[in-house]
């Protein structure tokens, strides 16, 4: 209706309330919102139940640890005692749970089936599933506005519109479905888009065998990704192998060999190196891939290195394993302080550099490290490490029980940080036979991958970046 002479018109303004609906400085009633169902987050929802603070796990797919599924095939380099959390096990074997062998190497399906899956059947319906996280921000504070910022919760808004209030995040969804591209300066390749190009560790002994045996294929990339899936290829009879790496030389994927600290990372580039030198494996060096062009005859990937120098290969398929790479776009309404190099934050960036450090040379490290500028947000697990590929299940186990006895208020315990990393853990020589005759040691390949005995390494052995620092488990 008209209240004046110039026909203004009175509005009513309904107010409509949300299940979640929090007032400033009331955020302690709201959950944790654990970011990815793999190890680290559910080792988070385990520390989180065991200290009685509210969470809810949301996860992008149907299925819980969907990455590890991906290589479920892939045996890793560190025993089942390093890749149990300590408050998840005490919270299995409450509910009747039997360990697996500490001493075993266990592959990815094992550590799904055996632990993982227990674990979160154990948290019910605080484990949300195909609810993927779009975007963080705080309740109507965008990254700019600051009074009172700390006050109000944070905003969860997923990909089916719905929208989370929580007190804190942590972010544990990984670096997987975020793979580094085939081009060599950090760009795509000319015409990476238009064909088909495989990631890191696809099944070629098993589900992927009819897309790889008899086919000529290009693996890139000289990390242990790499490596595993170059030994499982020279597997397949009939099938011609090409491998490209940037660098002059491959020692740093043969690695120490019978001197590495992790035997089964040693004995995975003896093999390799073995294959290579007998002609089975085509190693290409100095390829720094520039542009890729369908052709009748397969798919032909040109390398242009910084000298303007050219060389070509042709392949039937193409595997790019040349690593991951955080996904931040998800916070990028949050204050974050990020490493320009790695895309860690820039305290841990130092202590995770893998030109300086190996995965059982990283420091202790926790809550303090993790933490932003932005209070309550912590990206843990692979993704706290950004670029570095030097990542272990043990330290995001750390990382977790800091964090969250940090959102505990107990920052004694949280700044107590112990990290065991398994440097000595995985030299059971009596252990490497019996599992080289199962599936095969730190890969999924059968057979032959060890020919002697392992030796012992000694407490505080490193390796060097050149030595083949990795993901080791």
């Amino acid at each position: 209706m008209s209240d004046s002479c110039c026909g203004t018109t009175a509005i009513e303004i309904k107010q409509f309330t949300t299940p979640q609906q929090t007032t400033p400085g009331q955020t302690g009633a709201l959950p944790v919102v654990v970011i990815g169902a793999g190890p680290v987050g559910l080792a988070a929802a385990a520390h989180l139940a065991e200290r009685g603070i509210d969470f809810l796990v949301v996860e992008a797919s149907d299925r819980i640890a969907a990455s590890v599924a991906q290589w479920g095939h892939v045996r890793v380099f560190s025993p089942w005692k390093y890749n149990i959390d300590a408050a998840a096990r005490r919270q299995l074997e409450a509910d009747g749970w039997t360990a697996p062998d500490g001493e075993w190497l266990p592959t990815g399906a094992e550590l799904i089936d055996d632990y993982l899956a227990p674990l979160a059947k154990l948290f019910r319906d605080k484990v949300r599933l195909g609810a993927k996280v779009t975007a963080i921000s705080r309740l109507g504070y965008d990254r700019v506005r600051t009074a009172g910022r700390d006050e109000v919760p944070f905003l969860v808004r997923l990909d089916d519109g719905s929208e989370l209030q929580a007190r804190a995040i942590i972010d544990a969804s990984g670096t997987y479905t975020s793979p580094n591209v085939l081009g060599a300066s950090g760009l795509q390749a000319h015409g990476e888009g238009a064909v088909f190009v495989d990631h890191a560790l696809p099944d070629v002994l098993g589900a992927d065998r009819d897309r790889y045996e008899g086919k000529h294929t290009l693996v890139v990339g000289a990390g242990h990704s790499a490596a595993t899936t170059l030994l499982a290829l020279a597997e397949l009879p009939d099938t011609p192998i090409t491998w490209a790496i940037r660098g002059g030389s491959a020692a740093r994927t043969y690695g120490g060999g019978d001197a590495d600290a992790l035997p089964a990372r040693g004995a995975l580039g003896t093999r390799l190196r073995a294959h290579v030198e007998s002609g089975r494996i085509t190693l290409l060096t100095g390829f720094f891939t520039h542009r890729v062009n369908a052709t009748a005859e397969g798919v032909e990937v040109v390398s242009r290195d910084p000298s303007g120098h050219g060389q070509s290969v042709t392949a039937d398929r193409i595997i790019s394993a040349t690593g991951y790479r955080p996904d931040h776009s998800i916070a990028s309404e949050l204050r974050l302080d990020l490493d320009p190099v790695l895309g860690s934050t820039r305290q841990m960036a130092p202590l995770i550099d893998p030109n300086q450090h190996s995965c059982g040379t990283v420091p202790p490290h926790g809550v303090d490290e993790l933490a932003h500028p932005e209070p309550g947000y912590y990206a843990v697990g692979v993704k706290s490490y950004g670029r570095a590929p030097t990542f272990l299940m043990a330290t995001g186990y750390e990382q977790v029980r800091s964090v969250v006895a940090a959102l505990a208020g107990d920052w004694q315990a949280a700044r107590d940080v112990q990290l065991d990393l398994p440097e000595t853990g995985v030299c059971s020589s009596n252990l490497a036979e019996a599992q080289e005759q199962r599936v095969g040691l730190a890969t999924g390949v059968s057979g032959g991958l060890l020919s002697a005995p392992l030796p012992l390494a000694t407490v505080g052995a490193t390796a060097s970046a050149e030595s083949g620092g990795g993901c080791c488990g």
